[in-house]
């Protein structure tokens, strides 16, 4: 009698009767348990450096949950959340959920409002776009809203211009779906090999006529307007619409494989390398050291837990002071603190200028938390 095969199917080793018995409803071994193979970042919404929830949201930018943004102009306003709210059994706890809290019924021809992640191009190669061997790319998500209808998700290659979009129907209000996706692949134009954002993953979720008045690219095409969220339902409609998502995986082949599930810890360090943020409410001990200047400058050195994308564009702060071993806490009012000249993806040097007296040039100090408050630095790369 023949020995039993075992197939992993993502979440267990299941038996196969014998190798005479069919094993077509099972997944290849090899795709099942190939790691990376999601191109999403941040796809079950575990990590939000930034908070939990952001209000009145009209301006594009990256507000709660990690590498996901929100594109938006003059269509509602809207409050984005991390919700404690996932399917049930699907191995998920969170979501990312967008919510209207003023409505824009009759979109401008201007208007539109989605949500999106960038991906580096160096980490698209795989798809191999541009060539005779170009593959299929796959995307299976969980959506749950309060408003039936078409909604439409696209891909759109910013490398060269380029656009595809499908489809997909929340059929029942109110209860979580799982869609999925298979787009095309493109024999023209490949993606650059470097860490700049080529690849535009997009969920619309509302748009005026120069957005939807056209008809869906269903294979790769030159970008138009007119044919970008064609069919979209306007959940900008009325407000307390909302719309959530949690689970997206995007990979290449025609095949949506069991989610990838990584450790919160990799999850974390692949946000880091596009936006870092310390702890809040904990000093910054050795990720933070800074030599006195002057009684109005320090020169804070910052090595970051993981190589950034960029050197950081930008930084935000709040609440600090300065410390020195043996001397005791100074009070520090940070007027100014910009990027310096000494900025790279490992770490940066930065300029701050404060109201410190009793400190003199050449001591060595430590950034901290004024008064154990929440005070936190953070550094942004985002694409």
């Amino acid at each position: 009698m023949a020995k039993p095969l075992y197939v992993y199917t993502g979440s267990d080793w299941v038996p196969v009767a014998s190798e005479l018995e069919s094993t077509s409803q099972y997944l290849p071994i090899q795709q099942a348990q190939a790691p990376f193979r999601n191109l999403i970042i941040n796809g079950a919404m575990q990590v939000a450096q930034r908070g939990t929830s952001t209000a009145s949201i009209t301006t594009a930018g990256y507000y709660t949950v990690d590498r996901w943004t929100i594109n938006i102009s003059s269509q509602g306003t809207w409050t984005q959340s991390v919700e404690n709210d996932a399917p049930t059994g699907s191995g998920f706890r969170k979501s990312l959920k967008m919510l209207c809290t003023t409505a824009d019924a009759a979109p401008a021809a201007g208007d539109y409002v989605l949500v999106r992640q960038i991906i580096e191009g160096q980490n698209l190669q795989s798809i191999r776009k541009g060539t005779a061997d170009a593959q299929l790319l796959t995307i299976s998500f969980w959506v749950k809203s309060n408003v039936t209808g078409t909604y439409v998700c696209s891909l759109y290659d910013a490398d060269n211009n380029r656009l595809t979009g499908q489809s997909y129907t929340v059929s029942a209000s109110a209860t979580w779906e799982k869609k999925t996706i298979t787009f095309p692949a493109d024999t023209t134009g490949a993606f650059d090999n470097d860490n700049g954002g080529s690849l535009y993953l997009d969920y619309g979720l509302g748009a005026g006529t120069d957005r939807t008045s056209g008809t869906l690219n269903a294979s790769w095409a030159t970008y138009s307007n007119a044919n970008y969220l064609a069919g979209q339902t306007n959940l900008a409609a009325a407000t307390n619409n909302y719309w959530q998502i949690t689970g997206v995986q995007l990979e290449v082949g025609a095949v949506a494989t069991p989610f990838e599930f990584k450790p919160y810890a990799q999850d974390l360090a692949e946000c880091q390398r596009y936006y870092w943020r310390n702890t809040p409410g904990t000093p910054f001990g050795t990720y933070c050291l800074a030599q006195v200047r002057s009684t109005t400058q320090v020169e804070p050195i910052v090595d970051f837990p993981v190589a950034m994308r960029v050197g950081p564009t930008s930084i935000e702060y709040s609440n600090l002071s300065i410390e020195r071993a043996g001397i005791g806490t100074y009070s520090l009012t940070v007027l100014s603190i910009n990027v310096g000249n000494y900025n790279g993806p490992y770490a940066t040097k930065l300029a701050g200028t404060n109201n410190t007296s009793g400190a003199s040039a050449g001591q060595s100090v430590s950034i901290i938390n004024a008064n154990n408050s929440a005070g936190y630095l953070a550094f942004n790369a985002e694409l």
